[in-house]
């Protein structure tokens, strides 16, 4: 297993960069990139032609991962030569939010003819229902093949993002890496994120949108805790994001982020679904919280390993939210994950509009905010 990463920070950089990243023929390419990277067509026409020979994935980010730490207009692409392992890509659109489940069973038809061990999944980052997504792939695979990836980014904008493949960049597909056998994946998952103020029951819900909690307008309820925060909403949203319990109260294991607001309605869209059974409650961090959260996920990632990790890539996926958070400091998690997993693997990944893991080794794979997740990849011996 050969590796190779390149981290372009403009148009000068693409040509050298393109023949630096030839030298390991790379079978795969992951290329995470601000926006204005994917929207231009001359530069992905380049990127697809230069390296047909390669299965290429990707999306745009609100702030890229390299092993270099973390950047916010850079294209980091990380070219990977197997031994022996094999991956295929696959690709489908989703038209909108509605579509999301079926996109993710029109997916998952797609790898029927051979299984994959693991999947690596980028999808678009507004207008879907990142949640119905992931069901709808698990829903046609085999119980304990793991997915992990996430939602492209557009800065804190939440506009328009992209996702890329052989057939160039869009804004509406969906991309897959299938992993078959042959390629060894461990995977962790945790936020760092601290609860405070009451649990709140979801009484009105539509998969992500939340109209009420306790019978009042979720947005009332909201903006009453957020104080003078309020008014920078929706962007404030993502400094407070809801975790998540079962209708017992017991933590559920997953975090949602507030997207948008509707004044009108008086409702808060999430970035995943909620549970219309259970309850919310608010949350915050502090940068140290969220890099010792960086750090136990490294951890659960390393733990899966049989061994010491050796060569190999480590893809991190972080929420913006975390990034605002952490400001200047954001890349302090970026460098604990890498003292976990030593100078031997190769980080490269985004910050994202919602994470893809499982939240435990065994556990259903779920759509995640507010999280830095860590999938190890390397070939099997």
């Amino acid at each position: 297993m050969k590796i190779q990463q390149v981290v372009l920070k403009g148009a000068q950089d693409v040509e050298s960069g393109l023949a630096q990243l030839g030298a390991v023929q790379p079978q795969m390419i992951l290329a995470f990139g601000a926006p204005q990277w994917f929207a231009d067509a001359a530069f992905v026409n380049l990127l697809c032609t230069r390296f047909s020979g390669a299965k290429i994935a990707g999306c745009s980010t609100a702030g890229e991962i390299s092993a270099d730490g973390v950047s916010d207009s850079a294209c980091v692409l990380t070219g990977v030569s197997f031994d022996k392992a094999r991956f295929s890509v696959f690709a489908d659109s989703v038209a909108d939010i509605a579509d999301s489940t079926a996109a993710g069973k029109r997916l998952g038809a797609s790898m029927q003819n051979e299984v994959p061990d693991a999947v690596l999944l980028f999808a678009p980052g507004v207008d879907i229902n990142g949640t119905a997504l992931v069901d709808g792939l698990a829903a046609c695979l085999p119980a304990g093949v793991r997915i992990v990836g996430g939602l492209a980014g557009d800065g804190s904008a939440f506009r328009s993002t992209w996702t890329l493949s052989n057939s160039g960049a869009a804004p509406r597909t969906v991309v897959a890496v299938a992993l078959y056998a042959g390629i060894k994946l461990a995977h962790g998952s945790f936020g760092g994120w601290k609860p405070f103020g009451p649990a709140r029951r979801v009484t009105r819900c539509d998969g992500s949108i939340l109209y009420e909690l306790d019978g009042e307008p979720a947005l009332d309820v909201y903006k009453r805790y957020l104080g003078d925060h309020a008014r920078d909403l929706p962007a404030s949203g993502l400094l407070f994001p809801f975790e998540m319990l079962d209708a017992s109260h017991r933590d559920a294991g997953l975090i949602r982020t507030i997207v948008g607001i509707d004044e009108a309605q008086g409702s808060l869209l999430l970035a995943g679904a909620v549970d219309a059974d259970g309850f919310l409650r608010l949350m915050h961090a502090s940068t140290d919280g969220l890099v010792d959260g960086a750090h136990a996920a490294a951890e659960a990632a390393r733990d899966m390993l049989a061994a010491p990790p050796g060569e190999g890539l480590a893809l991190l996926v972080s929420c913006v939210g975390r990034k605002l958070v952490m400001g200047g400091r954001a890349e302090e998690e970026v460098e604990a994950v890498g003292d976990v997993l030593g100078a031997r693997a190769t980080l490269a990944g985004f910050y994202s509009y919602g994470e893809i893991s499982p939240f435990l080794a065994g556990t259903e794979c779920k759509l995640h905010n507010q999280t830095m997740t860590v999938s190890y990849l390397a070939e099997a011996a």
